[in-house]
């Protein structure tokens, strides 16, 4: 099979901006979709589309072989609306345009769970883009760590801001992080193969760990000790988002999104993925190592 053409959402984006060129350098012919092409300056070809946007989005999966989903809207209050609408319509599209493969960085947490709404809505969307017809490929992730994305920072910069913290208990809650060097792997690894196509796949480090293990982690690696910390038995989203937006430069909506996903576990149960996608994960400590050599070297403070 001739290397298909790969459709990027979000190639502007955290995983986006790092995929693109991965998928270049394979050999693949790459568009990398954004809402202002004319500011695109990574490599592949910029084109101009919108998820909202029926028109522009036609027009951007014409010919395209394999479409790949990086869009969500944890930013506004009514993400979930927004994230099923675009995903409906991106499916529908995708179908009409005879794209053969949907592959989407979902949200892990067990089915029969009482998913928080982010979650639930990752959930959400896996479905509607698939309901054109196009075999969706799903990876479920749960934070992924690398300079720039919105879990990490809130991570970096509470150990960086705070000498000790008073901590909510769901920071007991079990998580599996995963480094985006590692995703961008996986998600160009399924392009086109075959055990891939149409399915459901688990992603994650070779650790699982609490989410007060992180920020020991993280503290050990930044300031050469863990972050002392107390644990409260009410802290609600709410308040735990208002808590965050004091210390960190994330906004209140976004906070509050992800801390209501923080209660529910989110551990790798199939391992798939390792035999489909072979290759060692990389390790939370490494990871954030990864994450501070970035941000040094682009020039910002650890």
């Amino acid at each position: 099979m001739s290397s298909p053409t790969v459709l990027v959402t979000g190639a502007t984006g955290f995983v986006g901006r790092r995929l693109v060129p991965e998928l270049v350098e394979r050999g693949i012919d790459v568009r990398a979709m954004t809402r202002h092409p004319e500011r695109y300056d990574g490599p592949g070809t910029a084109v101009g589309a919108d998820v909202g946007d029926e028109e522009s989005l036609a027009a951007a999966l014409a010919g395209v072989d394999v479409a790949i989903y990086l869009v969500h809207s944890l930013d506004h209050a009514d993400f979930e609306s927004r994230d099923a609408d675009a995903a409906r319509r991106f499916g529908r599209l995708a179908a009409e345009a005879g794209v053969r493969q949907i592959v989407y960085l979902g949200g892990l947490g067990r089915e029969d769970e009482d998913l928080s709404p982010h979650l639930r809505s990752r959930r959400e969307v896996e479905g509607l883009l698939g309901a054109g017809g196009v075999p969706v490929t799903v990876l479920r992730a749960a934070i992924v760590v690398g300079h720039g994305g919105i879990s990490w920072e809130l991570t970096r910069q509470l150990v960086k801001n705070l000498p000790a913290m008073v901590v909510p208990k769901w920071t007991a809650t079990r998580t599996q992080p995963i480094a985006v060097d590692d995703v961008i792997r996986y998600l160009a690894g399924v392009i086109d193969l075959e055990g891939a196509i149409g399915q459901v796949l688990e992603i994650g480090g070779p650790e699982a760990m609490t989410y007060r293990d992180m920020l020991d982690i993280a503290s050990d690696v930044t300031a050469g000790h863990p972050v002392p910390t107390v644990t409260v038995p009410v802290l609600t989203p709410r308040l735990s988002s208002y808590w965050l937006a004091l210390v960190t430069d994330v906004d209140v909506t976004t906070g509050r999104n992800l801390i209501d996903s923080m209660s529910t576990e989110v551990v790798v149960t199939d391992n798939r993925i390792r035999t489909l996608v072979p290759g060692e994960p990389i390790s939370y400590r490494e990871a954030v190592r990864r994450a501070l050599a970035e941000r040094l070297r682009e020039g910002d403070e650890v």
